[in-house]
């Protein structure tokens, strides 16, 4: 099943590694049957999927820097208060998030992100 401190490793890690802007690096911290669901919009079913997400994130901007800046973590379950930064063009914009991760057998099966749907619009239309 894996400890808690398991848990916590695995998804510190996988915010580490967005730092790479490449989705297939992030394969490996995925089941199978991973779930990304980004709340505002339609869940992502199963690993290619995900990963195809995540691509298509990392073509809207030229780096994306996933930044902590409190995590709890009871038993399998991780969640997360992040900023997460993109930059597209000359624009930064920092990303306010809320993330919940569940992990199984030492990789993220459920990954649900909660933010604010106008800030990211706003965003990648350049009105930030």
């Amino acid at each position: 099943m894996g400890t808690a401190e398991d848990a916590e490793r695995v998804v510190r890690d996988l915010c580490g590694a967005f730092g790479k802007h490449d989705a297939e690096a992030l394969r490996p911290f995925f089941t199978d049957d991973v779930v990304y669901h980004n709340i505002p919009m339609d869940p992502a079913v199963g690993i290619d999927a995900t990963i195809a997400f995540i691509d298509s994130f990392f073509a809207m901007c030229e780096s994306m820097v996933v930044e902590t800046v409190h995590l709890a973590v009871r038993d399998n379950v991780v969640l997360t208060e992040r900023v997460d930064t993109f930059t597209v063009g000359q624009v930064v914009a920092p990303l306010l998030v809320m993330g919940t991760f569940e992990v199984r057998d030492g990789k993220i099966s459920a990954w649900r992100d909660y933010f604010d749907m106008a800030q990211i619009t706003k965003l990648l239309s350049g009105d930030a």
